[in-house]
């Protein structure tokens, strides 16, 4: 069990490792996220916490937990320093599956379907960055992926009870980072092959 609650630690160390640049660039009013994006990927964070806790995911969670409080405080954060406000329709829609997960949860008593719904939410929520970096694979931060890659790999170790509801969203986060940091490598390198 110690490993576990290592594990747990370390991952939580990497979420604030990863964050701390980010929050230092809303203060400094270099970075100005977008509320709405920051509301709804913290709402997701949080509900997988809750669902993860529920199905026995023990220190394990944590680290899914503390991400999510924190994603949220950059939600008040980009608020308060009157960054992107902007809403459009797809962030409604994303904000309404969010949510729709709640109800879900209630009626099955079941959090497998609101992690489901979650996970689904926010892997679709990687399509515009992805699009972004295959166009400027400059433009999203390298070590920001791959400490979230390492920071779900570990949230998978340290779970206490291992099931879909428990590892499907952190897995499934961890393998879209990789598979980001792949690409923003792959056009980076092009980029400067091209160049050449």
């Amino acid at each position: 069990m110690f490993y576990k609650e290592t594990f747990s630690a370390i991952a939580i160390a990497l979420t604030f490792a990863a964050f701390y640049p980010y929050v230092c660039g809303i203060l400094q009013g270099t970075t100005r996220p977008h509320v709405f994006s920051w509301l709804i990927w913290g709402t997701t964070t949080f509900i997988v916490f809750l669902a993860q806790l529920e199905a026995h995911g023990g220190v394990g969670a944590w680290p899914i937990g503390v991400s999510g409080v924190i994603t949220l405080s950059i939600a008040v954060l980009a608020c308060m320093k009157r960054a992107d406000v902007g809403i459009t329709r797809t962030d409604w829609l994303f904000f309404v599956l969010a949510i729709s997960s709640l109800p879900l949860w209630f009626l099955t008593s079941d959090p497998f379907w609101a992690v489901m719904v979650l996970t689904v939410v926010d892997l679709l929520g990687f399509g515009p960055t992805v699009r972004k970096v295959y166009a400027n694979p400059h433009s999203e931060s390298l070590p920001f992926f791959a400490l979230f890659a390492a920071r779900n790999s570990l949230v998978v170790m340290a779970l206490e009870r291992y099931s879909i509801t428990t590892v499907l969203f952190p897995a499934a986060i961890a393998l879209a980072c990789v598979m980001l940091v792949a690409l923003i490598v792959y056009r980076r390198r092009k980029a400067v092959a091209e160049a050449a």
